[in-house]
């Protein structure tokens, strides 16, 4: 299991904060090479964005990297670039089709790469079309790019996000019928950490799996609501200890302070347990 409450965006051409980000506490990071990149930077941050790859000290962070569009004239320079490099996955921008996924997949096999992708899904369009694209082999996870959205949308950046509410459930719906991971998009008030926490509060209830940051003083409240508490895992045992107790029983029910425990909550209980398991494994 590979924990991602917090997925931290780093710009490629600020090779001094990907240095800084080995002593970050986030889960995963995005190397940038699209929105965060000017054009005439294009070719040296994929060069510092290598060089950081490569360097190691990034522990247990998972690196990830994000490439230009194929449709644009760096696209397929970043890919070819980071197709055999030790990262976990690549990621893709403004993905709406199938036939955009099929062509990235294309690409990877004539590099002999097997890295995953995730997509990032910030249209109308997208929304509309998921179900043709989501479930490709190649595609391990989807992110949603909510400033993208809402401005497709000609809609507003709201506190509770309730303008979202259908883009944001139908995308996680989708991935969760193709057993595909699924992260919120970025609170762009990042120093207002009431804000953050209450739409990661909104974004954990909905069932994203962790959320996309643009600065480092978001990770901490972030993992704090994509985790589990100490009192969720102890229950989360208990949980477990009741069910085996029923089942070696022979009863297909359980209780644990007067609740009925069955084999749903046996699996959720697993799973939180299991999460734990692997973020104090890496400490």
């Amino acid at each position: 299991m590979q924990p991602r409450r917090s997925i931290l965006y780093m710009p490629g051409a600020n090779a001094r904060a990907m240095e800084k980000a080995k002593g970050l506490d986030c889960d995963s990071i995005i190397f940038d090479l699209e929105d965060a990149v000017a054009p005439d930077a294009k070719a040296t941050a994929r060069q510092q964005v290598l060089a950081a790859v490569q360097s190691g000290g990034y522990g247990h962070r998972e690196l990830v990297v994000r490439c230009n569009g194929l449709d644009t004239p760096w696209g397929m320079q970043d890919l070819g670039a980071f197709a055999d490099q030790p990262i976990a996955a690549l990621v893709f921008p403004k993905i709406e089709s199938l036939q955009q996924v099929q062509q990235i997949d294309a690409a990877l096999v004539a590099q002999a790469s097997n890295l995953p992708v995730w997509i990032m899904i910030e249209t109308p369009t997208a929304i509309l079309h998921l179900e043709t694209f989501v479930g490709h082999d190649r595609v391990a996870a989807i992110i949603m790019g909510t400033s993208d959205l809402v401005k497709e949308l000609r809609a507003s950046h709201t506190p509770s996000r309730r303008n979202l509410d259908y883009v944001l459930q139908r995308s996680v719906v989708v991935a969760r019928h193709f057993k595909k991971e699924i992260f919120d998009g970025v609170h762009l008030d990042f120093r207002n950490l009431d804000s953050l926490r209450e739409v990661c509060d909104q974004g954990k209830a909905m069932g994203f799996d962790g959320k996309t940051l643009i600065h480092p003083g978001q990770i901490e409240t972030t993992n704090a609501v994509f985790g589990y508490s100490a009192e969720e895992v102890v229950h989360a045992h208990k949980v477990l200890e009741v069910w085996r107790r029923a089942l070696s029983e022979g009863k297909g029910v359980g209780v644990l302070d007067g609740q009925l425990i069955e084999n749903l909550h046996a699996e959720e209980a697993e799973r939180v347990v299991a999460y734990a398991q692997a973020i104090a494994l890496r400490m």
